[in-house]
């Protein structure tokens, strides 16, 4: 899998703790985080959406909590 295969988070900033989307197709999509490039999340555009939906929302603040 090349660079080229994955885009930057406009979010993300220099150094560490980047994150990089890459689309398959129209049905997958995959993440990696720059600390650990060899690990990769996939996931389609419905459950991702919903997860940006719920952090968005507030709806997963908790799980920051100590």
């Amino acid at each position: 899998m090349s660079a080229r295969d994955w885009q930057k988070s406009s979010f993300s900033g220099e150094g560490n703790a980047c994150l990089y989307v890459s689309a398959l197709d129209n049905a997958t999509i995959r993440l990696r985080e720059s600390d650990e490039p060899e690990t990769i999340l996939t996931t389609n555009p419905t459950a991702l959406g919903a997860l940006i939906r719920s952090a968005k929302a507030g709806q997963l603040d908790h799980l920051g909590e100590a």
